[in-house]
């Protein structure tokens, strides 16, 4: 009998020069650039998801060290290459891009928790000085709006992702402080859906709902106890905790022009939060 052969792996020869050889030698200026982020940042992602994804004992994970695995992922998040682009850079298959990709998003949002929480007491005073310094909106905490993000239409229910504006995507909702830093999150409702029913249909609705949460500290403005609140655009529901510009008739006061001017200021700040985020993370915008 014929001895048998043991099997022969043939793989297309890549190049590693670009990860083995120019990326150590990165300045702290050109790490940012190419991958979004410190690498400082990259550091901590790494040290934290090193046991997650190390638990996962799969052969294209044995063959491609973690740092590599993330930095692929991070590469793809940050440019929205294409697959075939990031696979030529890195010295891997396309599959081995495509599973990075999937396993680290599987797996990041372990961070959401514990950089994304609601406020406490201390937080809300600070966002709260920090708003009235720098757009007169006193007791301010944080402003909301929505974003859409580009999804491929899905083959069920379909037309519910159909935006207004022509093209299938899914609802982000954040609420952001003063600083442009995300303090809740919420995402994955289809695009159809209104911004109102989005809010609505969160937890943030459940949390501020009952109107404790931001009720800790009033403050007399005018002869009213006002709490902390939230600004949005005219799409949300006046809520205690909600505040939203007058209705523009053509016979607004002097001072209603004033409130929605400051409003509106004020509310730059998420929309401005919406635009660094896609800048960085351009995965986003296809």
């Amino acid at each position: 009998m014929r001895k048998r052969r043991s099997p022969i792996a043939w793989a297309h020869p890549r190049s590693l020069y670009w990860w083995d050889s120019i990326v150590p030698d990165f300045s702290p200026h050109e790490f940012m650039l190419n991958f979004r982020v410190s690498r400082e940042s990259f550091d901590y992602i790494c040290d934290r998801l090193h046991d997650i994804i190390g638990r996962r004992n799969t052969n294209f994970r044995l063959s491609v060290p973690l740092r590599k695995r993330v930095a692929i992922a991070i590469w793809k998040l940050a440019t929205g290459g294409e697959y075939r682009t990031i696979s030529h850079l890195f010295g891997v298959g396309r599959s081995t891009v495509y599973n990075c990709v999937r396993e680290f998003c599987d797996v990041v949002v372990v961070l959401l928790p514990l950089h994304i929480t609601m406020p406490d007491a201390g937080k809300l005073e600070e966002m709260a000085t920090l708003f009235n310094h720098r757009w007169r909106a006193p007791q301010c905490v944080g402003a909301i709006d929505g974003s859409h993000i580009p999804v491929i239409a899905p083959e069920v229910c379909a037309p519910e992702y159909y935006n207004r504006k022509g093209w299938h995507s899914i609802v982000l909702q954040a609420v952001v402080d003063g600083k442009g830093m995300f303090w809740d999150v919420c995402v994955g409702y289809p695009g159809s859906m209104h911004d109102a029913r989005v809010l609505r249909q969160s937890h943030l609705w459940d949390d501020l709902g009952s109107g404790e949460f931001l009720s800790q500290k009033k403050v007399n403005i005018s002869g009213c106890d006002v709490g902390y609140y939230l600004i949005g655009d005219p799409a949300y529901p006046l809520q205690k905790w909600l505040m939203k510009p007058f209705s523009d008739t053509g016979r607004l006061t002097r001072e209603q022009h004033t409130y929605n001017y400051r409003l509106s200021s004020a509310r730059s700040v998420v929309e401005m939060c919406f635009g660094r985020l896609k800048g960085r993370w351009r995965c986003l915008l296809k």
